[in-house]
């Protein structure tokens, strides 16, 4: 038997899982029946060296693979179909208005996350020289490498912002641009004031000034009239209207996020951290994005990732006692070891529709355990101090560099891995104990725990 799995090889020659039907199995061979047989690619699969044979019967096909790999590729197949299942109803339930609206905004502040991240962690050890008053002269240049981006971010929220939303880039970062030029002090404003809001109401502006122009103006005029309009009138809105109001929303969020740790604690952990998996399943989490950025411009961390990276901790010991419950699952098994490290580094997607979903109770439990952890972590800021995180992207382990607290880098690391070890812990322990019914009741049962046959099985001989 080869020492990777047979299916991920076979799907492709039988035209994805799209074109599969159903899938059964008996002793020695894998049967199939598919909706189109001229997508079937025979040759191809009568060349792979575990395929016995083949026994083709128009839309109806059997794959001779021989005794135990015809009901591992079966599994292995069935769980593939499971989670593309899962992932098409998830495209087509967040195909409404609203969530393309928020994926679109949060493609704006996706490409930014690697200077995001190589800024944060810069600045992280400039901090950490601080403390230690060490090498200054040192810590003052890392500042200022970790500072140029975030001083200009709102230029690049505008580039980005008419990227994605159809107009030049270079003129709405142009427009953005205006917002962070400090000669605006004169207008009685300050630089930057109203941060990547602000940049981006601006250069969404931008986008429709631009749009309208090259409808209405010649285009033996266009080369000059449109940017010219485009960057003077949004720019002046901007002035006198969108850096004020933008510079309102960010202040409340920061008053908000200043609040949280002190007075939410323990109950705002517990929320945050059991209702963030739900988020991510339903594309939702993409909402927090420009919230996070607007807490980095103006706080220099933003203390909501923390909390919600205990959701990830909950899945991360939801799967490892899956792992242990469904010991005669193979394909699931293998699924949690290959998912497993993308989610100790809070990448939790692979987890959520590879494992926990299509089991159903195991995502409730990693949620609840998700909720312990934020809860425990909430509870300790609420008597230690907030700690935030300097950039976004990372989450688990990966965002131990990237920690600021009130007390120090250490302090905020030991809060934040006792939040995620919670995390871990309950995940576990509410999973292995509820994540499965009884064994005397059948229902929503693995169907390959506790010695059940594989899902859809035909144990002929």
């Amino acid at each position: 038997m080869p020492n990777h799995p047979l299916a991920p090889t076979l799907l492709p020659l039988l035209g994805g899982t799209a074109n599969l039907i159903s899938v059964t199995h008996c002793m020695t061979r894998l049967r199939l029946e598919v909706k189109d047989p001229t997508l079937l690619r025979t040759a191809g699969l009568r060349a792979l060296p575990e395929v016995l044979g083949l026994v083709e019967d128009g839309p109806a096909l059997q794959i001779v693979l021989g005794p135990g790999a015809a009901d591992r590729a079966a599994a292995d197949l069935e769980q593939l179909r499971r989670t593309e299942s899962l992932r098409t109803e998830r495209r087509t339930r967040n195909a409404t208005p609203p969530k393309l609206a928020l994926r679109r905004i949060a493609q704006v502040f996706v490409p930014l996350i690697p200077a995001l991240i190589g800024c944060g962690i810069i600045a992280g050890l400039a901090g950490l020289l601080g403390n230690l008053h060490r090498l200054p002269a040192l810590a003052a240049a890392l500042t200022a490498t970790a500072s140029g981006f975030m001083s200009l971010i709102a230029v690049f929220v505008g580039h980005n912002t008419a990227k994605e939303f159809g107009g030049t880039p270079v003129l709405g970062g142009a427009v953005a641009a205006v917002t962070v030029w400090p000669g605006v002090t004169q207008l009685h404003m300050t630089p930057g004031q109203g941060g990547v809001l602000g940049a981006l109401a601006a250069a969404l502006l931008a986008v429709q000034v631009e749009k309208a122009c090259r409808r209405l103006v010649p285009e033996a005029l266009g080369v000059l009239v449109v940017p010219t309009v485009t960057i003077l009138l949004p720019g002046l809105v901007a002035l006198h209207g969108l850096m004020w109001a933008a510079g309102q929303v960010a202040t409340a969020v920061g008053r908000f996020a200043d609040r949280l740790p002190a007075e939410g604690g323990a109950a705002a952990g517990l929320v945050l951290g059991g209702l963030f998996l739900p988020l991510v399943m339903l594309g939702l989490h993409q909402a927090l994005i420009p919230v996070h950025t607007t807490l980095i411009t103006e706080q220099g961390s933003t203390v909501l990732l923390p909390l919600l990276a205990t959701a990830g901790a909950g899945q991360v010991g939801a799967a490892l006692a899956v792992y242990l419950r469904v010991a005669r699952d193979a394909a699931v098994r293998r699924t949690v070891r290959s998912a497993l490290p993308a989610g100790l580094l809070g990448i939790g997607e692979p987890l959520i529709y590879g494992v926990s979903l299509p089991l159903g109770r195991p995502f409730v439990t990693a949620c609840v355990g998700g909720a312990i952890g934020g809860g425990f972590l909430g509870l300790l800021e609420q008597f230690g101090g907030a700690i935030g995180a300097t950039a976004i992207g990372p989450s688990g382990w990966a965002l131990f560099p990237l920690l600021r607290g009130e007390h120090g880098l250490l302090r905020a690391a030991a809060v934040y891995g006792a939040g995620l070890a919670a995390g871990y812990a309950a995940g576990f322990v509410v999973t292995y104990l509820f994540g499965f019914p009884a064994p005397g009741n059948a229902r929503g049962r693995h169907p390959r725990d506790n010695g059940d046959a594989a899902l859809g099985s035909v144990q002929d001989r």
